[in-house]
């Protein structure tokens, strides 16, 4: 049992009598509970003080005083003690192809493209949008901007070339780095096409650099593009650190979770990296040998913490998992962990749900017997796919530690931790170390007692989560301060049982989750919205077996609107895929003469998600009612 005056670095699973006591501690004394465990990093200068804090006012500074660099602390420190050991192993999307690269070698690799950035006037504070598939050049970039005191913008390989444009202009970044195309399965997506699109007529950008992935050929605007490969073969591979502020800046987020364009959370050094570096270490029973497989987009929240982050400053290593988990065939994750003695998997509830579907006891044809934990990520899992993780991936040996966490929170919040007593399928479990969950009623009273129900929100800060909206700390108050005072609201609901575990029920209003990537309702409907067809649109999220949800559009037509119904749904659908992404296809769409209003005004969603839950939406008298 650790004792309470030293940090958890040599403690992985935890009993629950100690998990509970241990986070009793940190809420009787979070400073000095948390000035121990930042004892877990490397730092320049030690902090002075835990945490400085106005909830109300959602301005929260951690680790005040202290000084590091967190690019020092996922590759210097290793690449110091043990230069040999393998760092990165990336699973190229051709099976059975892997390519290990050890701390000595990243520690190289970033420092040229750090040396690369700082040739084309990168620097401290400076932001550099990353449009990048899962490969290694993408961890050198965000590692390297980290080293010289950059911001890194991770953007979903997803999104459309408007979605980069808005990104890339809302940032302020100077600088794109991005790859020649992506490969996932059997697409290819040409990824420097995309962003030249996003970047036409847009002088504000001064450099495009280009990873090479495939031997396919490229344009380049004079005097912008560069290759990074060839740029890189320029530089030394030694590059000083910066010395960061504990709440420096190290990357932004695009995230949907309010009304408008998305919103840039940004993440700062110090609090992020130990959130991310703890949670990793106890959630996933983390020892220094592991071999820890998060097959999750890089780009996303998710990405960050627990490919890169997290394992990475506790000098374990990642897999970079750039192929699709159903190509060549549905056991692809599996035969990967086997191949790789994966002690670790950690998977998204989608494609899980994929993999149940469609090839349910394929896991038995492979050697798992490497494999510690199991793990959830990134949006809810039902009990049905958690029992078939457990007993059929598992082999009902395996704990499954389901987590929650959003784009805002950093890491994990809830967790159901490795070796609990009673870990329930379907259930995130309890808070991690300085979480305070609350459940919120419809009126703001917190509900009371051991069981209940209510929005999800938490009454004191935690290291990990975002700070402000890049550029706008006022709609971050508006977003995430001001729904319930004093409380930080996460748009989503949940259920606590009488043991004090929680499951995340669903979303909450307004907020459509995809693949673990939230939209807002707002975001969609003012793409549809946008064609001069839609007098005013309407969206609601419905579950879907594969995805977790699914988008159900309901529009209203200017009276002139002509011609073909099949016609404009796909001009509809078009739209929104080329404004927001292919992540955020529509399902259905159903013409109204005019959608449902709130005694107030506002439109009711109540209402639009009963008919699309019970697929009975109404048939109006006129032609305005129409269905795809």
């Amino acid at each position: 049992m650790p004792h309470p005056g030293s940090p958890l670095s040599a403690f992985a699973r935890l009993s629950r009598a100690e998990l509970l006591r241990l986070d009793a501690e940190s809420r009787r004394d979070p400073e000095g509970f948390w000035l121990t465990q930042a004892e877990l990093l490397e730092w320049f200068h030690a902090p002075s003080s835990a945490l400085d804090v106005a909830l109300e006012e959602g301005d929260v500074a951690w680790f005040s005083g202290g000084r590091l660099n967190a690019a020092v602390n996922c590759v210097d420190r290793h690449a110091v003690t043990r230069p040999g050991k393998t760092a990165l192993i990336w699973a190229k999307n051709d099976p059975g192809q892997y390519e290990r690269i050890s701390y000595g070698a990243l520690k190289h690799r970033v420092g040229q493209v750090a040396n690369v950035l700082k040739a084309h006037g990168v620097g401290r504070g400076d932001r550099v949008v990353l449009y990048l598939a899962d490969i290694p050049e993408a961890v050198f970039a965000m590692l390297a901007c980290a080293r010289i005191g950059a911001v890194h913008v991770s953007v979903f390989p997803g999104l459309s070339a408007e979605a980069v444009r808005e990104r890339v202009l809302d940032s302020g970044a100077r600088v794109v780095i991005t790859a020649n195309e992506a490969l996932r399965g059997t697409k290819r997506t040409a990824q420097k096409a995309q962003v030249d699109d996003a970047l036409a007529g847009l002088d504000q950008v001064e450099r495009v650099l280009v990873v090479r992935r495939t031997p396919r050929p490229v344009s380049l605007v004079p005097g912008r593009d560069r290759f990074l490969d060839e740029e890189m073969a320029k530089q030394r591979s030694t590059c000083p650190a910066e010395w960061m502020s504990a709440e420096d800046p190290l990357f932004i987020l695009y995230a949907s979770q309010s009304p408008g364009h998305p919103q840039g959370l940004l993440h700062t050094t110090g609090g992020y990296l130990l959130h991310t570096a703890l949670s990793h270490r106890l959630l996933f029973d983390a020892h220094e040998d592991d071999v820890h497989f998060c097959p999750v987009p890089l780009s996303c929240a998710s990405g960050h913490a627990y490919a890169v982050y997290g394992p990475l400053a506790n000098g374990l290593s990642t897999v970079i998992f750039e192929g699709k988990p159903t190509v060549p065939s549905p056991d692809r994750y599996w035969r990967t962990a086997e191949e790789l003695g994966a002690h670790t998997i950690m998977a998204a509830p989608t494609a899980l749900r994929v993999l149940m579907q469609r090839a349910p006891q394929a896991a038995r044809d492979h050697d798992l017997s490497s494999v510690r934990v199991l793990a959830t990520l990134g949006e809810p899992v039902g009990p049905s796919v958690a029992r078939w993780y457990r007993d059929e991936v598992g082999g009902g040996r395996i704990p499954v530690v389901n987590t929650w966490s959003q784009a805002d929170t950093g890491g994990v919040l809830l967790a159901a931790f490795p070796g609990l007593e009673a870990n329930k399928p379907g259930s995130v479990g309890i808070p991690f170390f300085g979480a305070t969950p609350v459940l919120v009623g419809e009126d703001g009273a917190i509900e009371e007692g051991s069981e209940a129900e209510g929005f999800l929100c938490f009454s004191h800060p935690w290291p990990g989560q975002a700070r402000t909206v890049f550029g706008d700390h006022r709609r971050y108050r508006e977003t995430y301060c001001s729904r319930f005072a004093g409380l930080h609201y996460s748009h989503v609901r949940a259920h606590r049982d009488a043991d004090g575990d929680y499951t995340i029920l669903e979303p909450g209003e307004d907020v459509v989750n995809i693949l673990g990537y939230r939209i807002t309702a707002e975001e969609i409907e003012g793409a549809l919205a946008a064609h001069e067809a839609v007098r005013e649109a309407g969206v609601v999220p419905v579950e879907d077996d594969l995805k977790g949800q699914a988008i159900t559009a309901f529009v209203a037509l200017h009276d002139d609107t002509d011609g073909p119904w099949s016609e404009l749904v796909g001009a509809l659908k078009e739209q929104v895929r080329r404004t927001i992404g292919p992540i955020a296809t529509l399902g259905s769409i159903t013409a109204l003469p005019k959608l449902p209003r709130t005694r107030a005004g506002r439109l009711d969603r109540q209402v639009l998600r009963d008919w699309a839950q019970r697929d009975q939406s109404p048939r109006p008298n006129n032609d305005r009612g129409r269905n795809s």
